[in-house]
């Protein structure tokens, strides 16, 4: 390969845990939450089996021909999204949703947000998080 070329790969991971929360804006009347937040409001709270997909874009390493070593990024997921998320409410036992809702939005952000600050900034970062089968955000867009 010619070394002069500036090649980028994205390389994938999954990763998994399952959370329960409550969407419910304490600004709004009940009626007004329900209306807008249908089962989702349930005053004991929901639970999903999240999957998420970790995308991390860069260029392949002369010396070790890896954008990044997968055995890094499966820790760095494990430690920092599956062991803090996993089986907890996240309306009550995260404290990155103590002032936010915890929609499929605002947690694949927060996911976003809690790799991107370990990760070098040499990577380009998505994340996807699938809520159910059929429902999944992508931060960025």
């Amino acid at each position: 390969m010619n070394s002069a070329e500036n090649r980028k790969v994205a390389i994938f991971r999954w990763g998994h845990f399952n959370a329960a929360h409550r969407l419910h804006n304490p600004n709004w009347s009940d009626e007004q939450n329900k209306a807008v937040f249908g089962i989702c409001n349930n005053a004991n709270f929901h639970g999903h089996n999240y999957e998420l997909v970790v995308k991390v874009t860069g260029e392949v390493d002369q010396d070790t021909g890896f954008v990044i070593n997968l055995f890094d990024l499966k820790r760095l997921i494990e430690v920092e999204v599956e062991d803090r998320f996993d089986h907890k409410n996240l309306n009550l036992d995260c404290p990155e949703f103590k002032e936010v809702l915890p929609s499929a939005e605002n947690v694949c952000m927060v996911i976003w947000e809690i790799l991107r600050a370990q990760l070098d900034k040499k990577y380009q970062l998505s994340v996807r998080l699938y809520e159910t089968s059929r429902n999944y955000v992508e931060y960025p867009a």
